[in-house]
């Protein structure tokens, strides 16, 4: 059995600046996303005994053409931007970019992107393509909860927290487990099904995908199915489910909706697992493409060289355990 570490490398990359003080200059905000995403990689190879490391890219997301409306409002809010933050922006997305070529270019490290996809949806598919491996996603996007399996742990190295199937846990040696700051009480594991149905109910603002259900209670009335019963009758398609899923409401535009077509069209823009056939057969197909073994030379000396481009001292004071995980191919 082989376990992956599975990078959201723009997630990791771009959440991981805002961890750098407020007034913290360009240099700082690009070394410090670059310390947390490669600190994240050596912790996940360490504490769960790792394989092979694997940077999963963004592409043009199938979903805009799916759903107009999807994630619309982020270029709205990239316009509004002053200059000074959306030069910014541009030196950060350079930045970017030299890693994502040093990887590819230097390093043995797998590289995964497709012109359609998002990286959710290449680390789903490899997950699902390999059932019999274990994956470590490293990403702070609470939307890969939703794959959480025995096999399947998440580790959130902005957060500094690891979860898995039973709980959510501090990284540190003893796994110790997060309390609610208010209740004082240990987190409750997640539950991925319940998490998804309701997302695919709720929808999803980041995404600014609307609501199938605008609301919705969580838990019913008297005269009135919640979210929870219906999702306690979905696997038998009783009378809750039904009674839920066939209301209808209407918009502000007068648009009359039925519940169970907008969480149909949510679901598929929401559960990693469904993405139209003839795109998962693309998104597969790139998969087995790209994950083949590399046999780059010298990664060590390209690490050092790497780090001395950006002045990452700290990640150059230790490189042999950093060049010993990007010189290890994927397994044959």
């Amino acid at each position: 059995m082989t376990t992956f570490i599975l990078v959201d490398s723009l997630n990791m990359f771009h959440r991981s600046k805002h961890v750098a003080m407020r007034n913290a200059d360009i240099d700082m905000k690009i070394g410090m996303a670059f310390h947390i995403m490669m600190n994240s990689v050596k912790m996940c190879y360490s504490k769960f005994q790792a394989d092979h490391a694997i940077f999963c890219l963004e592409g043009r997301s199938w979903r805009r053409e799916y759903y107009t409306p999807y994630k619309a409002q982020r270029k709205i809010a990239q316009q509004a931007k002053s200059v000074r933050e959306q030069e910014e922006d541009k030196i950060m997305f350079d930045a970017y970019d030299n890693l994502v070529q040093f990887l590819n270019e230097k390093t043995n490290v797998t590289l995964l992107q497709h012109p359609e996809a998002e990286a959710d949806d290449m680390i789903a598919l490899f997950i699902e393509s390999h059932p019999n491996d274990n994956h470590i996603i490293i990403s702070s996007d609470s939307d890969y909860m939703q794959l959480l399996a025995p096999n399947v742990k998440i580790y959130d190295g902005v957060q500094n927290r690891i979860i898995t199937v039973e709980g959510f846990f501090k990284d540190d040696k003893n796994m110790t487990p997060l309390v609610d700051k208010k209740t004082k009480e240990k987190l409750v594991a997640p539950n991925p099904e319940w998490l998804l149905f309701e997302k695919c109910i709720r929808g999803d603002t980041s995404d600014n995908i609307f609501s199938a259900y605008p609301g919705a209670r969580l838990k019913g009335t008297k005269n009135k199915v919640g979210i929870q019963e219906a999702f306690s009758d979905k696997g038998s398609g009783g009378f809750n489910w039904n009674n839920f899923m066939l209301q209808r409401w209407t918009d502000h535009n007068g648009v009359e909706h039925v519940v169970k077509s907008d969480y149909e069209r949510n679901r598929t823009l929401i559960d990693l697992t469904c993405q139209p056939e003839q795109l998962r057969e693309k998104f597969v197909s790139t998969i087995k493409e790209k994950a083949v073994p590399k046999q780059n030379k010298n990664v060590g000396i390209h690490f050092l060289r790497w780090c001395g481009t950006w002045s990452l001292e700290n990640l150059a004071k230790t490189p042999d355990e950093m060049a010993r995980i990007l010189s290890k191919p994927y397994p044959n």
